[in-house]
């Protein structure tokens, strides 16, 4: 049976071509459909309160939707309430900033012996200097991260491996671990360029972050309203709409 949304068919044509854009879903073939019922009906919609479809069909659909789509933008007030009620979405854990260099650990008792020594050799290399940490990195580290200096960036607490982990948040700012620290990957000299403790992020840092995010949501919500309303009214055959 032919799919027609209010007496316009939905070809197979168009489901095939349409198909490709939704491949890595399980029932692409139903993105398709659904994705062309709906594009048919903003288009009806948009020829029914005049806008010109004939010259670019996604401009005149941006433009219906500008038109009727509407909610009341999320002010300061607003997002001084969301924060207030959600305040376990507005807090942080510890996090650090550190580099490091990776050193292999040795297969045997020999070649492990022989890798520590190496690697307390490059440590007291950085201790003596550590400006040249990032350069020493480039040259010994077998981490993909040595190309930048050793930089492993921004990470937080349960992120990386137990011992490094405890490594980086015993040592302060500044500061390079006095000892190798050894885990399953080998022999680390690490960097920490900076520690954050963890606590409620303040509401003047995240307020606009917070606006935007509040104001995505009323626009989704009112997109979701919007198609429902025209699924709803239109005469849809040989295709059942999922819920909206």
């Amino acid at each position: 049976m032919a799919i027609t949304v209010n007496g316009v068919e939905i070809t197979e044509a168009k489901i095939q071509a349409e198909q490709a854009n939704h491949a890595q879903i399980p029932d692409a073939r139903g993105a398709a459909i659904q994705q062309l019922v709906l594009h048919e009906l903003l288009l009806q919609k948009a020829k029914e309160v005049g806008i010109d479809t004939s010259a670019n069909e996604g401009q005149a659909i941006g433009t219906l939707l500008d038109q009727e789509l509407k909610f009341t933008p999320a002010d300061e007030a607003a997002a001084q309430a969301f924060y207030d009620a959600y305040p376990e979405q507005f807090s942080q854990g510890d996090s650090a900033v550190a580099s490091h260099i990776l050193l292999p650990a040795g297969e045997d008792e020999l070649s492990s012996a022989l890798a520590k020594a190496k690697a307390e050799g490059v440590l007291a290399e950085v201790q003596t200097d550590p400006s040249r940490f990032a350069a020493l990195a480039g040259e010994h580290s077998t981490c993909p991260s040595g190309k930048q200096g050793g930089s492993l960036g921004q990470f937080g607490r349960g992120q990386m491996v137990p011992e490094f982990e405890q490594a980086v948040f015993s040592t302060d700012a500044g500061e390079i671990t006095p000892h190798l620290v050894q885990t399953q990957f080998g022999y680390h000299i690490i960097q920490v360029n900076d520690r954050s403790e963890g606590g409620k992020v303040g509401f003047e840092e995240i307020k606009e972050r917070l606006q935007q995010h509040l104001n995505e949501l009323a626009a989704r919500q009112a997109m979701h309203e919007y198609l429902s309303a025209l699924v709803k009214a239109a005469k849809i055959e040989g295709y059942t709409m999922p819920g909206l």
